[in-house]
């Protein structure tokens, strides 16, 4: 059996739509909650190397202290942005999936489908309805 992991936030629909895509690919997947138990530094840059992207491209904006901190400003460093998140979690955009296959923050959800070892099992309907997969588990 492969080993995944979200970091999930069980408010957010596109975090519940990439559960629930994990799984139907039958896959009961390591789920961190991490408003709840935030990563450390050293797994924040595990993370950020494993997906290929800065600091910067896994800041979230909307509903988080982003604006107020200023973080739109060049200034911030690698360091500094990584310092913020774990200062406050809700600035790190999710969900971000780690899997054999690799890691990737899957916004949409459906980006999961890349790093999934294993094919889907059955037709899925996003929460709004969109049709992501057919009843032969293939991406629609």
């Amino acid at each position: 059996m492969s080993s995944i992991t979200i970091y999930h936030n069980p408010a957010c629909g596109t975090s519940r739509n990439t559960l629930a895509l994990i799984r139907n690919s039958g896959a009961e997947p390591e789920v961190i909650e991490y408003l709840k138990t935030p990563p450390t530094k050293t797994r924040l840059q595990e993370l950020l190397k494993a997906m290929g992207i800065s600091a910067r491209e896994l800041l979230r904006e909307k509903g988080t202290p982003y604006a107020e901190l200023g973080l739109g400003d060049a200034k911030w460093s690698e360091d500094e942005l990584l310092d913020c998140m774990l200062q406050h979690p809700i600035l790190m955009n999710r969900p971000v999936v780690v899997t054999p296959l690799g890691a990737r923050l899957c916004r949409p959800s459906e980006a999961v489908l890349d790093i999934l070892p294993d094919p889907q099992r059955a037709a899925f309907s996003k929460e709004d309805g969109e049709a992501v997969v057919n009843a032969q588990g293939q991406r629609v």
